[in-house]
């Protein structure tokens, strides 16, 4: 992706993100919206979902809306595979290859590459958007900071 292409990614999703903030509707349909004008925009974005702390079980992680296929993981203990990682972390993970990660949970045999980016409302780790891509080294740079800028345009909505 060139950075011509990667500006125009950013320039028209993020006024459609910002659009779908600004709306009088529940924070999971917002979330869900997001889901689909990502699968819908973004090259090899093929499942793309939140996962929320769960306000029940302490130090775990609850599937919330998402698109793509259905996943069996709808819950994820802090610390294991890669969400759980970004859980303690809080930092940004890009694997290009899933095969290569050791803490990898396969959601499908189909998936070559991953990113999951924290939402942090100020200092407390809130949720997590997690993409999958069925093609392997698909996540650019300016994919990262374009998942970047949404997080952190969404820490308010926690």
């Amino acid at each position: 992706m060139t950075t011509t292409e990667s500006i125009s990614l950013n320039e028209a999703l993020l006024p459609l993100i910002k659009r779908v903030l600004s709306k009088d509707i529940s924070l999971d349909e917002k979330l869900f919206s997001i889901c689909e004008h990502l699968q819908d925009n973004v090259p090899g974005f093929d499942w793309v979902g939140f996962y929320i702390v769960d306000p029940e079980v302490e130090n775990q992680l609850k599937l919330g809306p998402y698109v793509g296929e259905s996943t069996d993981h709808t819950t994820i203990p802090f610390g294991k595979g890669i969400c759980g990682q970004v859980a303690v972390s809080h930092k940004t993970f890009v694997s290009q290859d899933v095969t290569e990660e050791d803490n990898y949970i396969s959601c499908s045999i189909h998936v070559q590459s991953e990113i999951v980016v924290p939402i942090m409302k100020k200092d407390r780790f809130v949720a997590q958007i997690d993409i999958d891509s069925n093609t392997k080294n698909s996540i650019s740079e300016e994919k990262k900071e374009l998942l970047e800028k949404i997080c952190t345009l969404l820490s308010n909505e926690f």
